[in-house]
This record gives structure tokens, C-alpha cells and sequence, in this order.
């Protein structure tokens, strides 16, 4: 099965071909990856605004809009040429369709719910945020991966504790009550004189940095919660700054710091939750799923008690079609007569 899949809820536009139950993967010069059935990707596509919303330190939604709209079919052209599939061969076409800025994913919407009309395909609206949970399906051995699960998915818009039983279902445990993290990483790369978006930047300071240099709050909320919170955090490192030369010493040590605390709190309440819900696995997802330190708080705590698993390819923690793609066919194999009509798919705002 080829699914041609969208992706535009924010400023990446993404169009992927991926494919079901094939013998190799996209990186086939690694040879432990050989041989394995599961979800492939055929071409991931993907135009980046980062150049342009880093002027102003953020993405506005206009230019946003605007920029999908100038790139939607090229990065289609791409995708369909490089994965060397036609659209006549394509069996369903998925698509992002919540949450994000409206804006942005109705370019995505409309372009593959007229795609869907013209070839009489089935189309498959996607939330942004379980792509991101199937990114991890992608590039592996799907039966290899065992439920229950809990998810870490955390990225600049969202962060949720996720419980999946079983495909497709998604129970939150717990999510943020205001600045997600990502969010919390662009806003303190700001306040420190780092550049946009704040993730890579606060990741690389922090590499010559001392994470013991300044005693930032951990927000741990009431006894049990497995929500989060990251405005306090920021706002404490604030306060610093306003009584420091940012030179580049302390942009490394606060990077440093900033990020023990984050990646403290994260990892906890995954663990957390994980006991609590006897998970045999724990994922990262999400763009900060790609932080090299998050990773390794994760697997020094969960030791030998959990499988972790983050996404195969670091490209597809950010957001990208591919993830739409595998979101889309684990969907649609489990109830394919759901999504027939073009017509069902709105785009929203909103997770709901």
C-alpha cells in the first residue's frame, strides 16, 4: 500500500510517499535494517521557513500561509519524482488536519482533499500530534514494537503524556498548563542572545556549559500530576539574565541549566507514568524528541526497566510528512471504510 501524505499544520511544508510491507528501508547502506517488513519512506519532502521566520525570532502566521501556498505543489513534484511513484499508483493520501495554524493546514487540506476528489482515492485526516507519535513506526519493524506504550511527545505547540493500548488509541495522561517545552526553548534562547528556533540553539550552548551553574525550579505541580508547566522556568531564567552580562559563558552555562531542568522534568513524569500504566515501552516524539540530552536522562532512568524507542531517522522528529503518512495507514487498515469522502476532512485550530 502507497500513501501519499501532507503536511502543513506550521512553518515546514512536507509531502512524503511511504510504503507497507516492503524488505528494505530508506537508509538500506545499514545492513541491521535489512530484511525487515514495515513502514518505508519513499521520499520525504520537505520545505523549511526556518530562514525566514528567524528574522523576527518567530513564525507568523501570515507568512506562513503564504509561503505554504508558494511551495505546496513543487514539494508535491518532489516527492511524487523522487520516490518514483506515480499518482495513479498512490491508494490513499493522508493529511494533517489539526492542530496548527489554520492558515497553514488548509493549504495542506485543500490540496489533498482535491487530489483525493480528482483521483477517487481515500483521504485520511491526521492530528498533527499522533503523527508525531508514528513517527517511530517509520524505517522499522513494526512487529517488534510492543503495547502498552507511553509517549513522550513534546515539541514547540504541544506536550502530552500519551497511553496507547493498541493502535489508534490514544489516552492523555497529562499536558502542559502553558509554555510547552519547545516553546520554553525558543523563549529562553531569546532572553540568553541565542538565535531561532531555540531547541539546536540551547542543545549546542549547552554542550560547553555547566549544568550545575544556576539552580532553576522544577515545576512538579501537585503530588501525582502528571501535567507540566515551563512559564515559572522561564520566568526564573529572566530573572537571571537581568542580573548577568550575557556573554558567551553564561549563555553555555544557562543553556546548560536550562535544559538539566527540562529534560529533569520531562523524563520524571515519563517514568511516572510509565509504572503507573505497566508500559513495556516508553517513545519520544515531537521536535524535541531530537535532543541529545533528553535522550540520554530517559535511558540512564529507565536502565533496563522499559524499551525506549525515539524515532529511526532524526529527520523525523521535526515535523514531516512521512509521520502523517504512517499515522494515516495504521488508520486506515484499522477501519478503511471511515475515510471514503473528500468532504469529511475540515482543518481546525484545535487538538479536538
Amino acid at each position: 500500500m502507497k500513501i501519499l501524505s501532507f503536511e502543513t499544520s506550521c512553518d515546514e511544508t512536507a509531502v512524503a510517499v511511504i510504503e507497507n510491507g516492503t524488505n528494505e528501508f530508506a537508509y538500506a547502506n545499514d545492513s541491521n535494517n535489512m530484511g525487515r517488513s514495515g513502514l518505508r519512506v519513499l521520499h520525504s519532502a520537505i520545505f523549511s521557513q526556518i530562514d525566514i521566520h528567524k528574522e523576527i525570532g518567530g513564525v507568523v502566521p501570515e507568512v506562513a500561509a503564504r509561503e505554504h501556498i508558494i511551495k505546496i505543489i513543487p514539494v508535491l513534484d518532489e516527492a511524487l519524482t523522487k520516490s518514483g511513484v506515480s499518482l495513479q499508483e498512490i491508494d490513499a493520501i493522508a493529511v494533517s488536519n489539526k492542530p496548527g495554524l489554520i492558515s497553514s493546514l488548509l493549504t495542506g487540506t485543500v490540496t489533498a482533499s482535491t487530489l483525493a476528489l480528482a483521483l477517487g482515492k481515500p483521504i485520511i485526516p491526521v492530528n498533527h500530534i499522533h503523527g508525531h507519535i508514528y513517527a517511530n513506526w517509520l524505517d522499522r519493524d513494526a512487529d517488534e514494537i510492543q503495547f502498552p506504550i507511553v509517549v513522550l511527545t513534546v515539541s514547540g505547540g504541544h506536550n502530552e503524556l500519551v497511553l496507547m493500548k493498541e493502535h489508534c488509541s490514544f489516552e492523555v495522561l497529562g499536558e502542559t498548563l502553558d509554555d510547552a517545552a519547545g516553546e520554553a526553548f525558543d523563549k529562553v534562547a531569546r532572553l540568553i542572545g541565542l538565535g531561532y528556533p531555540g531547541g539546536p540553539a540551547i542543545s549546542k550552548a549547552a554542550v560547553n556549559g555547566d549544568k550545575y551553574k544556576f539552580d532553576l525550579p522544577r515545576a512538579w505541580l501537585k503530588k501525582g500530576s502528571l501535567d507540566f508547566s515551563f512559564s515559572g522556568l522561564k520566568s526564573a531564567v529572566a530573572r537571571v539574565v537581568a542580573v548577568h552580562k550575557i556573554d558567551t559563558k553564561f549563555q553555555a552555562d544557562m543553556s546548560a541549566s536550562f535544559q538539566e531542568a527540562v529534560c529533569e522534568v520531562l523524563s520524571e513524569k515519563l517514568l511516572i507514568a510509565a509504572r503507573k500504566y505497566n508500559a513495556k515501552e516508553i517513545h519520544l516524539a515531537g521536535g524535541v524528541s531530537a535532543n541529545k540530552r533528553l535522550r540520554e536522562v530517559v535511558a540512564e532512568k529507565a536502565v533496563s526497566s522499559f524499551v525506549m524507542r525515539y524515532p529511526a531517522n532524526i529527520h523525523y522528529c521535526t515535523d514531516n510528512g512521512a509521520m502523517i503518512g504512517a499515522a494515516g495507514y495504521f488508520m486506515f487498515v484499522k477501519n478503511p471504510a471511515v475515510y471514503t469522502d473528500w468532504k469529511n476532512v475540515e482543518a481546525s485550530a484545535g487538538i479536538s
